[in-house]
Protein backbone atom coordinates (compact mmCIF):
# COMPACT_ATOMS: atom_id res chain seq x y z
CA UNK A 1 0.00 0.00 0.00
CA UNK A 2 1.37 3.41 -0.95
CA UNK A 3 -0.65 5.64 1.37
CA UNK A 4 -2.67 5.40 4.57
CA UNK A 5 -5.10 8.25 5.19
CA UNK A 6 -6.27 8.89 8.75
CA UNK A 7 -9.39 10.92 9.41
CA UNK A 8 -12.97 11.64 8.63
CA UNK A 9 -15.59 10.83 6.03
CA UNK A 10 -18.78 12.85 6.16
CA UNK A 11 -21.86 13.38 4.03
CA UNK A 12 -22.41 16.70 2.28
CA UNK A 13 -26.02 17.52 1.49
CA UNK A 14 -25.73 19.96 -1.41
CA UNK A 15 -28.81 21.70 -2.85
CA UNK A 16 -29.98 19.84 -5.93
CA UNK A 17 -31.41 20.94 -9.24
CA UNK A 18 -35.01 20.92 -8.01
CA UNK A 19 -36.44 23.10 -5.29
CA UNK A 20 -36.03 21.63 -1.80
CA UNK A 21 -33.98 18.70 -3.13
CA UNK A 22 -30.51 17.78 -1.96
CA UNK A 23 -27.75 15.81 -3.60
CA UNK A 24 -25.96 13.51 -1.17
CA UNK A 25 -22.18 13.40 -1.61
CA UNK A 26 -19.40 11.89 0.49
CA UNK A 27 -16.88 14.44 1.60
CA UNK A 28 -14.38 15.51 4.23
CA UNK A 29 -10.76 16.50 3.69
CA UNK A 30 -9.14 13.10 4.36
CA UNK A 31 -11.73 11.22 2.28
CA UNK A 32 -11.50 13.59 -0.70
CA UNK A 33 -7.70 13.46 -0.63
CA UNK A 34 -7.78 9.65 -0.40
CA UNK A 35 -9.98 9.34 -3.49
CA UNK A 36 -7.86 11.87 -5.39
CA UNK A 37 -4.77 9.77 -4.69
CA UNK A 38 -6.53 6.55 -5.67
CA UNK A 39 -7.63 8.14 -8.96
CA UNK A 40 -4.02 9.14 -9.52
CA UNK A 41 -2.85 5.54 -9.48
CA UNK A 42 -1.81 5.05 -5.87
CA UNK A 43 -2.80 2.19 -3.59
CA UNK A 44 -4.69 3.91 -0.76
CA UNK A 45 -6.02 2.68 2.55
CA UNK A 46 -8.17 4.79 4.86
CA UNK A 47 -8.42 4.47 8.62
CA UNK A 48 -11.65 5.89 10.06
CA UNK A 49 -14.90 4.81 11.66
CA UNK A 50 -18.39 4.85 10.12
CA UNK A 51 -21.82 4.24 11.60
CA UNK A 52 -23.77 1.06 11.02
CA UNK A 53 -26.67 2.88 9.37
CA UNK A 54 -27.64 3.82 5.83
CA UNK A 55 -25.26 6.77 5.89
CA UNK A 56 -22.32 4.69 7.02
CA UNK A 57 -23.06 1.97 4.50
CA UNK A 58 -23.38 4.58 1.75
CA UNK A 59 -19.99 6.04 2.64
CA UNK A 60 -18.34 2.63 2.87
CA UNK A 61 -19.67 1.54 -0.52
CA UNK A 62 -18.67 4.86 -2.10
CA UNK A 63 -15.10 4.81 -0.83
CA UNK A 64 -14.44 1.22 -1.82
CA UNK A 65 -16.06 1.94 -5.18
CA UNK A 66 -13.39 4.58 -5.80
CA UNK A 67 -10.64 2.09 -5.00
CA UNK A 68 -9.90 3.10 -1.39
CA UNK A 69 -9.40 0.17 0.98
CA UNK A 70 -11.05 0.69 4.37
CA UNK A 71 -8.71 -0.35 7.17
CA UNK A 72 -11.56 -0.21 9.69
CA UNK A 73 -14.17 -2.13 7.68
CA UNK A 74 -16.44 -2.89 10.64
CA UNK A 75 -19.24 -0.36 10.96
CA UNK A 76 -19.97 0.77 14.50
CA UNK A 77 -23.34 1.07 16.19
CA UNK A 78 -22.34 4.47 17.54
CA UNK A 79 -23.79 7.42 15.59
CA UNK A 80 -20.56 8.75 14.16
CA UNK A 81 -21.46 9.92 10.66
CA UNK A 82 -21.33 13.70 10.42
CA UNK A 83 -23.80 15.33 8.04
CA UNK A 84 -22.97 18.71 6.54
CA UNK A 85 -25.77 20.76 4.99
CA UNK A 86 -24.16 23.06 2.46
CA UNK A 87 -25.66 26.45 1.63
CA UNK A 88 -24.48 27.90 -1.69
CA UNK A 89 -24.50 31.62 -2.42
CA UNK A 90 -24.60 33.34 -5.84
CA UNK A 91 -21.07 34.71 -5.42
CA UNK A 92 -19.66 31.21 -5.02
CA UNK A 93 -19.29 31.36 -1.23
CA UNK A 94 -20.72 28.57 0.92
CA UNK A 95 -21.52 27.81 4.54
CA UNK A 96 -22.03 24.56 6.45
CA UNK A 97 -24.43 23.42 9.12
CA UNK A 98 -23.24 20.25 10.85
CA UNK A 99 -25.30 17.66 12.65
CA UNK A 100 -24.83 14.25 14.24
CA UNK A 101 -21.38 14.97 15.58
CA UNK A 102 -19.04 13.41 16.57
CA UNK A 103 -17.45 12.93 13.20
CA UNK A 104 -16.32 9.66 11.69
CA UNK A 105 -12.83 9.95 13.14
CA UNK A 106 -13.98 10.42 16.71
CA UNK A 107 -13.70 6.78 17.75
CA UNK A 108 -10.18 6.19 16.47
CA UNK A 109 -8.01 4.09 18.74
CA UNK A 110 -4.29 4.60 18.88
CA UNK A 111 -3.87 0.83 18.98
CA UNK A 112 -6.19 -0.30 16.19
CA UNK A 113 -4.13 0.68 13.14
CA UNK A 114 -1.92 -2.34 12.62
CA UNK A 115 1.85 -2.05 12.53
CA UNK A 116 1.79 -4.27 9.44
CA UNK A 117 -0.35 -1.67 7.62
CA UNK A 118 1.99 1.16 8.58
CA UNK A 119 5.06 -0.92 7.68
CA UNK A 120 3.76 -1.47 4.15
CA UNK A 121 3.00 2.20 3.41
CA UNK A 122 5.27 4.95 2.11
CA UNK A 123 3.18 7.87 3.37
CA UNK A 124 0.75 8.47 6.22
CA UNK A 125 -1.60 11.43 5.74
CA UNK A 126 -4.11 13.11 8.06
CA UNK A 127 -6.12 16.30 8.38
CA UNK A 128 -6.86 18.27 11.52
CA UNK A 129 -10.59 17.60 11.72
CA UNK A 130 -10.43 16.36 15.30
CA UNK A 131 -7.69 18.64 16.56
CA UNK A 132 -10.18 20.77 18.50
CA UNK A 133 -12.03 17.84 20.05
CA UNK A 134 -9.88 16.87 23.02
CA UNK A 135 -8.84 13.24 23.60
CA UNK A 136 -9.61 12.22 20.03
CA UNK A 137 -6.76 14.43 18.77
CA UNK A 138 -4.39 12.51 21.04
CA UNK A 139 -5.11 9.29 19.15
CA UNK A 140 -4.38 11.02 15.83
CA UNK A 141 -1.12 12.41 17.20
CA UNK A 142 -0.12 8.97 18.47
CA UNK A 143 -0.79 7.37 15.09
CA UNK A 144 1.26 10.01 13.28
CA UNK A 145 4.06 9.63 15.82
CA UNK A 146 4.15 5.85 15.26
CA UNK A 147 4.42 6.39 11.51
CA UNK A 148 7.20 8.94 11.97
CA UNK A 149 9.15 6.64 14.28
CA UNK A 150 8.91 3.89 11.68
CA UNK A 151 10.57 6.19 9.15
CA UNK A 152 7.44 6.81 7.08
CA UNK A 153 6.72 10.12 5.39
CA UNK A 154 3.96 12.04 7.16
CA UNK A 155 1.61 14.62 5.61
CA UNK A 156 -0.77 16.87 7.53
CA UNK A 157 -3.49 19.29 6.41
CA UNK A 158 -4.54 22.03 8.83
CA UNK A 159 -8.26 22.44 8.18
CA UNK A 160 -10.16 25.70 8.60
CA UNK A 161 -13.10 24.02 10.30
CA UNK A 162 -11.01 23.72 13.44
CA UNK A 163 -10.82 27.49 13.58
CA UNK A 164 -14.60 27.67 13.30
CA UNK A 165 -15.51 24.83 15.65
CA UNK A 166 -13.27 25.38 18.64
CA UNK A 167 -10.88 27.59 20.51
CA UNK A 168 -8.02 28.72 18.30
CA UNK A 169 -5.61 28.32 21.19
CA UNK A 170 -6.76 24.74 21.79
CA UNK A 171 -6.53 23.92 18.10
CA UNK A 172 -3.14 25.54 17.75
CA UNK A 173 -1.87 23.59 20.75
CA UNK A 174 -3.00 20.30 19.24
CA UNK A 175 -1.47 21.21 15.88
CA UNK A 176 1.84 22.06 17.57
CA UNK A 177 1.72 18.62 19.14
CA UNK A 178 1.65 16.93 15.74
CA UNK A 179 4.13 19.13 13.84
CA UNK A 180 7.29 17.32 15.08
CA UNK A 181 6.19 14.26 13.08
CA UNK A 182 5.24 16.06 9.86
CA UNK A 183 7.23 16.11 6.60
CA UNK A 184 4.66 17.83 4.34
CA UNK A 185 2.30 20.44 5.78
CA UNK A 186 -0.60 22.14 3.98
CA UNK A 187 -2.11 25.44 5.10
CA UNK A 188 -4.42 27.97 3.45
CA UNK A 189 -6.23 31.20 4.23
CA UNK A 190 -6.65 31.83 7.95
CA UNK A 191 -5.07 28.46 8.71
CA UNK A 192 -1.59 29.84 8.12
CA UNK A 193 -2.21 32.26 10.98
CA UNK A 194 -2.32 29.26 13.33
CA UNK A 195 1.44 28.91 12.81
CA UNK A 196 2.18 32.63 12.86
CA UNK A 197 1.53 33.69 9.25
CA UNK A 198 3.69 33.41 6.11
CA UNK A 199 6.68 35.18 7.67
CA UNK A 200 6.84 32.56 10.42
CA UNK A 201 6.88 29.55 8.08
CA UNK A 202 10.71 29.24 7.74
CA UNK A 203 11.16 29.31 11.53
CA UNK A 204 8.37 26.77 12.04
CA UNK A 205 9.96 24.46 9.48
CA UNK A 206 13.33 24.72 11.20
CA UNK A 207 11.87 24.25 14.68
CA UNK A 208 9.91 21.12 13.79
CA UNK A 209 12.04 19.65 11.01
CA UNK A 210 9.35 20.00 8.33
CA UNK A 211 10.52 19.27 4.77
CA UNK A 212 7.98 21.42 2.91
CA UNK A 213 5.04 23.70 3.70
CA UNK A 214 2.47 24.26 0.97
CA UNK A 215 0.43 27.44 1.29
CA UNK A 216 -2.60 27.29 -1.01
CA UNK A 217 -4.12 30.62 -2.07
CA UNK A 218 -7.22 29.64 -4.04
CA UNK A 219 -7.34 31.06 -7.55
CA UNK A 220 -3.96 32.72 -6.96
CA UNK A 221 -2.22 29.36 -6.88
CA UNK A 222 0.15 28.12 -4.20
CA UNK A 223 3.51 28.78 -2.60
CA UNK A 224 5.72 25.97 -1.40
CA UNK A 225 8.39 26.66 1.21
CA UNK A 226 11.37 24.34 0.79
CA UNK A 227 14.74 25.02 2.37
CA UNK A 228 15.50 28.64 1.62
CA UNK A 229 13.26 28.70 -1.46
CA UNK A 230 9.67 29.69 -2.09
CA UNK A 231 8.30 27.88 -5.13
CA UNK A 232 5.28 29.68 -6.58
CA UNK A 233 2.84 28.26 -9.10
CA UNK A 234 -0.12 30.32 -10.38
CA UNK A 235 -3.60 28.86 -10.03
CA UNK A 236 -5.90 27.81 -12.84
CA UNK A 237 -8.95 30.04 -12.70
CA UNK A 238 -12.33 28.33 -12.97
CA UNK A 239 -15.84 29.60 -12.29
CA UNK A 240 -18.32 27.36 -10.53
CA UNK A 241 -21.16 27.66 -8.06
CA UNK A 242 -19.61 25.30 -5.54
CA UNK A 243 -15.90 24.80 -4.87
CA UNK A 244 -16.37 22.26 -2.08
CA UNK A 245 -13.40 19.89 -1.94
CA UNK A 246 -11.06 22.04 -4.03
CA UNK A 247 -8.37 22.24 -1.35
CA UNK A 248 -8.70 18.54 -0.55
CA UNK A 249 -8.37 17.74 -4.26
CA UNK A 250 -5.26 19.91 -4.43
CA UNK A 251 -3.68 18.03 -1.52
CA UNK A 252 -4.49 14.62 -2.98
CA UNK A 253 -3.07 15.65 -6.34
CA UNK A 254 0.04 17.12 -4.70
CA UNK A 255 0.80 14.01 -2.63
CA UNK A 256 0.07 11.75 -5.62
CA UNK A 257 2.60 13.62 -7.70
CA UNK A 258 5.25 13.47 -4.97
CA UNK A 259 4.98 9.68 -4.74
CA UNK A 260 4.54 9.12 -8.48
CA UNK A 261 7.88 10.86 -9.03
CA UNK A 262 9.63 8.08 -7.14
CA UNK A 263 9.95 9.66 -3.70
CA UNK A 264 10.59 7.01 -1.06
CA UNK A 265 11.63 9.31 1.80
CA UNK A 266 11.46 13.00 2.62
CA UNK A 267 15.21 13.20 1.97
CA UNK A 268 14.52 12.38 -1.72
CA UNK A 269 12.51 15.56 -2.24
CA UNK A 270 13.85 18.28 -4.54
CA UNK A 271 12.48 21.66 -5.60
CA UNK A 272 11.72 20.22 -9.07
CA UNK A 273 9.64 17.42 -7.57
CA UNK A 274 7.72 19.89 -5.42
CA UNK A 275 7.06 22.33 -8.26
CA UNK A 276 5.56 19.59 -10.42
CA UNK A 277 3.52 18.42 -7.43
CA UNK A 278 2.07 21.92 -6.96
CA UNK A 279 1.13 22.04 -10.64
CA UNK A 280 -0.57 18.67 -10.24
CA UNK A 281 -2.43 19.87 -7.18
CA UNK A 282 -3.62 23.04 -8.88
CA UNK A 283 -4.98 21.09 -11.84
CA UNK A 284 -6.73 18.60 -9.56
CA UNK A 285 -8.39 21.46 -7.66
CA UNK A 286 -9.29 23.19 -10.93
CA UNK A 287 -11.11 20.10 -12.19
CA UNK A 288 -13.07 19.97 -8.94
CA UNK A 289 -14.15 23.61 -9.07
CA UNK A 290 -14.95 23.39 -12.77
CA UNK A 291 -17.28 20.45 -12.14
CA UNK A 292 -18.78 21.89 -8.96
CA UNK A 293 -17.23 19.66 -6.35
CA UNK A 294 -17.87 16.08 -5.35
CA UNK A 295 -15.66 13.02 -5.56
CA UNK A 296 -16.96 12.25 -9.04
CA UNK A 297 -15.22 15.41 -10.29
CA UNK A 298 -11.77 14.41 -9.02
CA UNK A 299 -9.56 13.80 -12.07
CA UNK A 300 -7.47 10.77 -12.97
CA UNK A 301 -3.73 10.85 -13.54
CA UNK A 302 -4.32 10.69 -17.32
CA UNK A 303 -6.60 13.76 -17.24
CA UNK A 304 -4.06 15.77 -15.26
CA UNK A 305 -1.22 14.70 -17.55
CA UNK A 306 -3.27 15.80 -20.56
CA UNK A 307 -3.71 19.30 -19.10
CA UNK A 308 -0.03 19.44 -18.18
CA UNK A 309 1.02 18.50 -21.71
CA UNK A 310 -1.04 21.31 -23.17
CA UNK A 311 0.32 23.75 -20.59
CA UNK A 312 3.92 22.77 -21.40
CA UNK A 313 3.34 23.60 -25.06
Amino acid sequence: MDVIVIGEILIDFIPGTEEASYIRNPGGGPANAAVAMAKNGLSVGMYCKMGNDDFGRFLSKTMTGYGVKLLSPELTDEAVTTMAYVTLYPDGERSFTFSRKPGADMLLSRDELKDSDIDGAKLISAASFSMSKGPESEATVELMKRAHEKGKMVAFDINYRDVVWGSVDKCAGAVRGILPYVDFLKVSGEEIDMIGGPDAVPDVMKQYGITAVVYTKGSEGADCYFGGEILSVPGKKAKAVDATGCGDAFWGGFLSSVLNQGVEAASDVTSGILKKAIEYGNICGWFTVQKKGGMSSLPTKAQIEEVLSKTDK
